[in-house]
């Protein structure tokens, strides 16, 4: 492994230029075991997306199709049902964002804002253990953070359209 190094470093200096970086030379080792971590990430990222997407796909219905308790609970926050029928309307639409690629950061961004707010409204408003939504805030914030990249070339693609058609 030295002597590999080595005769690297000696060809990079040769003639006093150089035609590798020296970051590029140590890492040219590395970049196998970094394509299998980026796998492992990914894998993983989608395990908790299909996970989270299924949970919200789950409480998303239950709200809309009326679930008793949910009522209750919304009665309780004080907004009136509205507020339900858009709070489940907003979770089944980030859970299906959360299963396209494309969109799976966006998505998880905002029911990782959906989270937030649940966890103020069960500690400030209703009571009760915000157990659940802190785990659900915890998920997506890993989405969220695991997919940043894809939200990034998604707004910068919408740029590129909306300069295309105002053009």
């Amino acid at each position: 492994m030295r002597a590999v190094r080595a005769e690297k470093f000696s060809g990079m200096i040769e003639g006093g230029r150089s035609s590798k970086g020296m970051a590029q030379v140590l890492t040219d080792g590395t970049q196998p075991a970094s394509g299998s971590t980026g796998k492992i990430i990914n894998i993983t990222l989608w395990v908790l997306q299909i996970a989270a997407a299924g949970m919200f796909l789950m409480v998303g219905f239950l709200k809309l199709s009326g679930d008793a308790r949910l009522i209750g609970l919304f009665q309780a926050i004080g907004l009136g049902q509205w507020f339900r029928y858009l709070t489940g309307s907003l979770e089944v639409a980030g859970a299906i964002l959360l299963l396209i690629p494309r969109t799976s950061g966006l998505g998880a961004l905002m029911l990782a804002w959906i989270m937030i707010c649940a966890v103020a409204t069960h500690v400030f408003i209703v009571g009760g253990s915000p157990q659940p939504a802190v785990i659900l805030l915890i998920v997506t914030g890993i989405i969220a953070w695991g997919r940043h990249h894809r939200m990034s070339s998604l707004f910068s693609a919408q740029k590129l359209i909306s300069l295309n058609l105002l053009s």
